[in-house]
């Protein structure tokens, strides 16, 4: 079943998309973002356009999103399309919707001249590590992923260098 179309999110949008962001923090287990950070997420797609956004649609419907970035690749001085969120509502897999946002992205990449395209996938994700996959993505083993959260942010010294003093 179809009927469903991928395009730009909207204003209009903001609270099916909060809605499904929200369905995705329930889906990785993980805290959802605070009433704050909702109002910001919302903020900086709609009015700041730090990040973007396409949906997919069934009328009015939000069944999807995937929400990405622009990052820079140094050595291939071009820029990368960084894909932070892709989810479907549980009840509308399997009808295409993935695909189609991830094919959007895909299209978003090639027509801004990106080099690249990267994401990361949680590791008991086994669909979407399947469905990537499937897609022709390689896992890249050769990198570690590493994160300061704004605890770690506020913990870097300032003015001197971790470097042991030489002898």
């Amino acid at each position: 079943m179809r009927g469903f179309v991928v395009r730009r999110g909207r204003r209009a949008d903001s609270k099916q998309f909060v809605g499904l962001l929200l369905a995705l923090a329930d889906f990785e287990h993980l805290e959802p973002p605070t009433e704050a950070g909702r109002r910001r997420i919302v903020r900086d797609v709609f009015e700041k356009r730090r990040i973007r956004l396409f949906v997919a649609a069934r009328g009015d419907k939000l069944l999807g999103y995937a929400l990405y970035f622009y990052t820079y690749s140094s050595f291939l001085a071009k820029p990368t399309l960084y894909l932070e969120d892709l989810f479907v509502l549980e009840e509308h897999r399997k009808e295409g919707v993935g695909f189609a946002l991830f094919r959007k992205c895909v299209d978003e990449a090639v027509a801004r001249g990106c080099g690249r395209m990267e994401w990361s996938v949680l590791t008991w994700n086994e669909k979407a590590l399947r469905f990537y996959e499937k897609l022709g993505a390689r896992r890249l083993s050769d990198w570690y992923v590493y994160r300061l959260d704004e605890k770690g942010l506020g913990g870097v010294p300032k003015g001197r260098s971790l470097a042991a003093p030489r002898r």
